[in-house]
């Protein structure tokens, strides 16, 4: 099944192959079918035409993909402009949702402590 220029996965549940998409994941899959009154764990291959179309229809009038990403990719850049604090935080590359930084980040620099242990040397043994 084809829909928006993308194939589903013939063999995965609906509920699962539904997410291929950027934009829906699980839960958003499982509302879907629920309109579409279609069961989740039937597979893509074993739809019947008038079920394919009513999914088709469904994910059609969902933002997703391309238009998605701009828009994200849109929000990400007022942030930016308007020198917001999550824009500034993107800007450096940091965690913007308030995530701890001193242990557990993993940046583009990785997460280098300068504290504890920077003036010992290892000892290599022969």
């Amino acid at each position: 099944m084809r829909i928006l220029g993308i194939t589903v996965p013939e063999e995965k549940r609906l509920e699962i192959g539904l997410t291929v998409f950027y934009g829906i994941g699980r839960a958003r899959a499982k509302d879907i079918l629920r309109e579409a009154s279609v069961e989740a764990n039937k597979k893509a291959k074993e739809l019947s035409a008038e079920e394919e179309n009513r999914i088709r229809k469904l994910v059609e009038a969902v933002r997703l993909e391309g238009d998605l990403k701009r828009e994200v990719a849109a929000n990400i850049k007022r942030l930016k402009d308007i020198k917001a604090y999550r824009g500034i935080r993107h800007q450096r590359r940091l965690p913007v949702r308030g995530q701890r930084t001193k242990t557990n980040s993993r940046t583009v620099r990785g997460n280098v402590r300068k504290t504890m242990g920077s003036g010992r040397r290892k000892v290599e043994k022969t």
